[in-house]
């Protein structure tokens, strides 16, 4: 049995915990961790957990805990990923790896140094079945050769009356950078940003139109207070054709002259199926060593942070941004793992 420590018992957190204990019958849920103790304590109350503690290097070093699942805040992301290389767990540290490529570039040189990649990162819409079905189409041949690949982002609200624009770029839009080079297979090389003008003091959405390194053209757009629901789209378009990802709805309701379709709130019920896949490789990685085949690692944390950075940029300045990347380290090249 593998037993399982979670780092913040936020929304995020709590998720996972549901996943480890009712999801993952070869897991153990052993420590709910958190600042806020009664926090901690609710979750694990509700999760069965083994026990609770509000220091996280603690619970990293401790004896019982084989494996660690990241969702404290985002500004610690990196510095705890780098206690659970130094001893030697694995660890599913939620997105971003940090938003910094410098700090990133830190965690790659720690995993470097240990020898055996140890960091999964959780870029789960690469475990969404619309995506898999987009990269299957396109690697299937089907498609021809790819041009193009639209994706938009849209929240009901910002989670916060200070969220601007660049937030936008650096906390929404990694999940379609990483996705978007996953389902393609290629680099980016190149990013504009632009806003609209809203009638009110909301931040407006952003798009942005990224190049890659194949020559295809990339759309984004950010809408983080589209107002109606949570809804997330793509299409890739070849040569001989296009696939698009469809709304997902259970059920219409047909009354009143008009037919309807409801929308989530969050993205929280619309990838809880990427989540569990995400996490079911997770422990398999845990178990037999084998780095997942589709998951993300440092370097893709790293590569999302870059794009990020350009795009923020590109943004503040109205100037197309080059996104340059250090080389691939060969470390990369071909998954390892840490020793079942």
């Amino acid at each position: 049995m593998t037993r399982v420590a979670i780092i913040g018992a936020g929304l995020m957190g709590e998720d996972h915990a549901h996943i480890v204990a009712q999801d993952l019958p070869g897991a153990r849920l052993q420590v709910v961790c958190d600042m806020d103790a009664a926090r901690a304590k609710s979750v694990a109350d509700a999760t069965d957990a083994g026990d609770i503690s509000s220091d996280p290097h603690a619970v990293i070093a401790r004896a019982d805990v084989d494996a660690v699942i990241v969702a404290s805040p985002d500004f610690t992301h990196a510095p705890l990923s780098k206690a659970c290389i130094a001893a030697g767990k694995p660890v599913l540290c939620e997105k971003p790896l940090s938003q910094s490529s410098v700090e990133c570039l830190e965690v790659i040189e720690a995993e470097k140094n240990i020898g055996k990649q140890h960091v999964m990162l959780g870029f789960m819409r690469r475990f969404d079945q619309s995506y898999i079905e987009m990269r299957q189409a396109l690697t299937s041949g089907v498609l021809g050769r790819p041009l193009m690949m639209h994706n938009f982002h849209r929240n009901v609200e910002t989670p916060a009356a200070d969220f601007t624009g660049a937030m936008a770029i650096t906390n929404s839009a990694p999940h379609e950078f990483d996705v978007v080079r996953h389902v393609l297979g290629t680099e980016f090389t190149s990013v504009t940003a632009h806003q609209p003008r809203r009638s009110d003091d909301r931040v407006a959405p952003v798009v942005m139109v990224l190049e890659t390194a194949d020559g295809q053209l990339v759309t984004i757009e950010i809408n983080n207070n589209a107002a109606y629901g949570y809804d997330v789209r793509a299409e890739l378009v070849g040569e001989a054709g296009s696939i698009a990802m469809n709304n997902v709805a259970y059920t219409r309701t047909d009354m009143k002259l008009a037919s309807g379709t409801r929308y989530d709130a969050d993205w929280r019920g619309r990838y809880h199926e990427a989540y569990v896949r995400q996490n079911r490789d997770f422990l398999r990685f845990v178990e037999t060593g084998n780095f997942p085949e589709i998951a993300s690692d440092c370097w893709d944390g790293y590569c999302a942070a870059i794009v990020a950075e350009a795009g923020a940029k590109a943004l503040a300045t109205g100037q197309k941004q080059p996104i340059t990347m250090i080389p691939k380290p060969d470390f990369y090249a071909a998954k390892t793992g840490v020793a079942a």
